[in-house]
């Protein structure tokens, strides 16, 4: 701002995983590279606060500086253990990188100076509304639940992963750009959200397959795809080391309506795991409590040998009129229907199911709670 240089921001969603992070990233370095080609500046741009604050004087200076977000506070990204794994193994250290405590995107947004562009979401939360206006361009894997302004360029296509719609664009673009790190998180992003690509998990779509087999092609080096996906299966899964209320942030979304706020975590442990947790209900009651959340569904994924996931549901609340709302609109859903077989729960405050549909992932039943509120 006391520079009055423009910042283009991109941004993933709040939950802020690997698909989020890896896509802003990308997508910035990409963006901020091609800005460079096009000035004839061979200068890399990055996050550090130090490149922002002393332009150089002798270069051409772009006319905006292409920052990506990770849309957590610094202190949750040790939560994020795939992706520190992932970005450790490129040689990504993380004090360069900016997050979402660390900069101003409102004073910048008043002051003129901000364009967005988001990545694996499309929808600002209701505390950023007043950003909204600042959005340029969206690349999301979802279906759109809204309308963007006309001068919006929107990406939105039913992929597996936001980091395949990623990997198209950069591979569209100037030769020589996609290099071996932006390359391998990608390839392994791409793996980790498509569970190695295998169809019995419903996520994967030939655009992905396409996109990893590009990359490969590209870069023979990148790790096979069995070893990198169950390196980073294996920390994405380690939760030995988290409180449950860690558990619970570490892959995070928020709902709102009017009246109340609605979380959804999704759970790295079988329900049974989970449930048996020392001080759970209490830890439920708190974790609620002290973040104003009127509810708590708590989607647990676990995997077999072959890959196959396996989901359950727990629908927490102590008020009881919300609780039922949510576990009726859970169970009457038909597109898709979820399939749900009710568990004998510990706590009447806790409602918990088998899902018998394995393929309906939280990115499917988001919008189910949402028309519930």
């Amino acid at each position: 701002i006391r520079h009055h240089r423009e910042i283009h921001v991109v941004m993933g969603n709040e939950a802020c995983d690997l698909d989020s992070t890896v896509s802003a990233l990308a997508l910035a370095y990409f963006l901020a590279k091609v800005r460079q080609t096009a000035l004839g500046d061979k200068r890399w741009l990055c996050g550090d606060a130090s490149a922002l604050s002393s332009p150089s004087q002798t270069s051409p200076a772009p006319k905006a500086a292409f920052i990506p977000v990770l849309n957590i506070p610094r202190a949750d990204f040790a939560l994020r253990t795939e992706t520190t794994f992932l970005l450790r193994e490129q040689g990504v250290p993380a004090a360069p990188l900016v997050f979402r405590d660390e900069i101003d995107l409102g004073g910048l947004h008043r002051a003129g100076l901000l364009a967005m562009t988001l990545v694996d979401h499309h929808v600002l939360p209701g505390a950023d509304a007043a950003l909204e206006e600042a959005v340029v361009e969206v690349l999301d894997h979802r279906p759109l639940e809204r309308d963007r302004a006309p001068g919006c360029r929107v990406t939105a296509e039913p992929v597996g992963s936001c980091a395949t719609l990623v990997t198209e664009r950069i591979a569209q673009g100037p030769p020589g750009v996609l290099d071996g790190p932006t390359a391998a998180l990608l390839h392994g992003t791409i793996l980790l959200d498509c569970v190695n690509l295998s169809p019995a998990a419903g996520k994967v779509t030939p655009r992905d397959v396409a996109c990893v087999s590009l990359l490969e092609e590209r870069f023979p080096e990148l790790p096979a795809r069995d070893t990198i996906f169950q390196a980073l299966q294996a920390a994405k899964f380690d939760v030995s080391g988290l409180t449950t209320e860690q558990m619970l942030r570490k892959d995070l979304k928020v709902l709102s309506s009017d009246e109340l706020l609605l979380a959804v975590s999704a759970v790295y442990v079988d329900l049974e795991t989970f449930l048996r947790r020392p001080g759970l209900l209490p830890d439920l009651e708190g974790f609620c409590r002290a973040r104003g959340y009127a509810g708590l569904v708590a989607m647990t994924i676990s995997f077999n040998e072959r890959n196959e996931p396996a989901r359950q549901l727990a629908v927490y609340s102590r008020r009881e009129t919300l609780r039922s709302a949510v576990c009726r609109a859970l169970e009457e859903e038909a597109t898709p229907s979820l399939q749900l077989q009710p568990l004998v729960s510990p706590w009447p405050c806790v409602v918990t199911y088998a899902q018998g549909n394995a393929l309906a992932s939280r990115k499917k039943v988001l919008p189910v709670l949402r028309a519930a509120l």
